[in-house]
């Protein structure tokens, strides 16, 4: 608990102290735990941080001048680079003996080539040659740090005579300057230090990262064994820090999830700056003798230290955890109302086709007057109108049953080998009346060599008559149809063109979805339940087939299907009869193209 001094002794300049203290202090590895070595590290990162402010003042006014703006800031970034990169590697583990001896090195050369160009001892800016000593000991609090500290001005001061000679500026008044804020500085940190050793103020304690972060930080080796563990894990995980100490972290892992964990470590000591996995961790202790459990987390891992060390963050993942196992069982909720649709079209249908079936047969009869003549024209007329409006609706019922059995699996391909002519043949003869209805050339193009195929006739009849069906249907009067087909390797290729209507870019992606048609004035005209097409689509994906349409509007449309023969539809390539396909999906189309102009 912060308790604040009430004197008028208290100077705002005093709080900003206290808040840079606390900002230094989140830089400091969370996972140290010495009071004394903490602040050591707390002061080094300050120093640090600062020492680049009055380095660079005194460059600016030094070498401004003679070196050019351009080159001076480049040389106040590189202080400011320098300084500020050994704060990191001190937040991320680094001995701090090492970067401080570091600092002073680095710190007396700069002086040195600063006082040397300013034109040696003389000017004011030798001053600074006392922060050395002064620093060191504001750090460490040692003799021997001091010592170290008096031996880098003295390298600073004799780099400075050496290379006098070659001063580019003179001596100035301004030169006063930054001594001048410097020592002001010291005057308010030996203030605060002061207040302090009275008790006049006791500083906050450090908010470190695992608060800002609310995550346990933790220190690893390239192994991933755990050399060190924040407080927070007794929060997230129900257990003390020490306990996660060697292969504490890993043996709470579920075995499932220490395969991708191992992978995570030796990506990172192959040269990767950062990984993250999700795993399963059993939070409660093992000396508990509960039943285990375990929760969802992530860990993300970054390359520490030169030494390959490893830091690591362990956030608990159980909301997303929460939302992906309610996502699945949405979809999976959704799959069986599917599934159930389908069932329920397929039940309906069966039930449907018989009345059918004998609504049909009595209008035959009935349009044979087998027991008798009709009572005029009329009669004859209306059982006509029964007989076509008997026919579309069976063959309605009879295209739901077949989208039904496609996705719910239920439809069984049956191979044989037949003559794709003969096939072809009764196809076309089958829309041959229609054509002539309207004028429309009806031809064939069989490749002669195309002779016994092997693959379900029946399904492959059905492509070849809805697809005719339609060709015929969206062609105006006087048009033409063109059923072209050859064999290429294991694989059987037919197309069927014409040149009506055509089809928009834009509402490719709805051709073969259940009960949709690409409707324009054109096709607003003829009736349909927009479930050829899906039937296509269903029969050329149960046999491991593929669907390709070039259109343009007002050019034509061209449907080709290449679907494999003999054993290649079967289980050996994952497409066996009666695997279900989802017919809603219009991913089915293959490298759609258009025509241009």
């Amino acid at each position: 608990m912060r308790v604040r001094r009430v004197s008028a002794g208290v100077s705002q300049p005093s709080e900003w102290l206290t808040a840079a203290a606390a900002a230094c202090d989140r830089l400091v590895p969370p996972a140290l735990n010495d009071a004394a070595e903490r602040a050591e590290r707390r002061r080094l990162v300050a120093v640090l941080v600062a020492a680049p402010f009055p380095l660079a003042g005194a460059a600016a006014q030094v070498f401004a001048a003679e070196l050019g703006v351009a080159l001076t800031l480049a040389l106040m970034c590189a202080l400011f680079g320098a300084a500020w990169f050994a704060v990191l590697l001190v937040a991320a583990g680094a001995r701090s003996t090492v970067a401080g001896l570091s600092a002073l090195a680095a710190g007396a050369l700069a002086i040195g080539a600063t006082l040397a160009a300013a034109g040696g001892l003389a000017t004011p800016l030798a001053l600074l040659l006392a922060a050395l000593p002064f620093e060191a000991h504001w750090v460490c609090r040692s003799r021997r740090a001091r010592g170290a500290g008096l031996a880098a001005a003295a390298v600073a001061a004799a780099l400075a005579l050496a290379w006098a000679g070659a001063a580019v500026a003179a001596a100035s008044a301004w030169h006063w300057l930054v001594p001048l804020i410097y020592a002001a500085s010291v005057w308010l940190r030996l203030e605060r230090a002061s207040a302090v050793a009275a008790g006049a103020e006791v500083p906050a304690p450090a908010v470190v990262e695992e608060a800002l972060l609310d995550a346990v930080v933790l220190r690893m080796s390239p192994a991933g064994e755990v050399t060190g563990a924040s407080e927070r894990a007794r929060a997230l995980l129900g257990v003390a820090p020490e306990m996660l100490l060697g292969n504490g972290l890993f043996e709470r892992v579920q075995v499932a999830d220490r395969v991708p964990y191992l992978c995570a470590l030796s990506q990172l000591r192959d040269g990767a700056a950062t990984r993250e996995v999700r795993l399963r961790l059993r939070p409660a202790p093992a000396e508990t003798g509960g039943p285990a459990h375990h929760a969802p987390f992530v860990l993300t891992l970054m390359r520490g230290d030169d030494a390959g060390a490893v830091v690591a963050l362990l956030r608990d993942d159980a909301r997303v955890a929460g939302l992906e196992a309610e996502l699945a069982r949405a979809s999976e909720s959704a799959e069986s109302s599917e599934l159930a649709k389908s069932r329920f079209l397929a039940a309906v249908s069966h039930e449907l086709r018989t009345p059918l079936n004998a609504i049909l047969g009595f209008s035959d009869v009935l349009a044979s007057e087998m027991f008798g003549p009709l009572g005029g024209e009329r009669q004859r007329e209306h059982v006509r109108l029964i007989r076509e409006a008997g026919g579309h609706l069976l063959s309605v019922v009879n295209a739901i049953l077949d989208a039904s059995k496609i996705e719910s699996g239920t439809y069984e391909l049956k191979p044989e080998p037949f003559r794709f002519a003969e096939a072809v043949e009764l196809c076309l003869s089958l829309s041959a009346g229609r054509a002539a209805e309207k004028g429309i050339a009806l031809t064939s193009d069989v490749d002669e060599a195309l002779a016994e195929v092997t693959c379900d006739r029946r399904a492959l009849q059905q492509v070849l008559i809805n697809l005719l069906s339609n060709a015929v249907k969206f062609t105006p009067a006087g048009g033409s149809v063109t059923l072209s087909a050859r064999r290429s390797g294991r694989m059987l290729e037919f197309c069927v063109a014409d040149d009506g209507i055509g089809i928009a870019a834009a509402d490719l992606e709805h051709i073969g979805k259940p009960f949709m048609q690409v409707e324009n004035d054109y096709t607003r005209r003829y009736e349909g339940t927009g479930l050829g097409l899906a039937v296509v689509k269903g029969l050329v994906e149960l046999q491991g087939g593929a669907m390709t349409i070039d259109s343009a509007p007002g050019e034509g449309t061209a449907v080709t299907i290449r679907l494999p023969l003999a054993d290649a539809a079967a289980d050996g390539d994952g497409t066996a009869a009666g695997r279900p396909v989802a017919l809603h999906n219009s991913e089915w189309i293959d490298e759609p193209q258009r025509k241009t102009a």
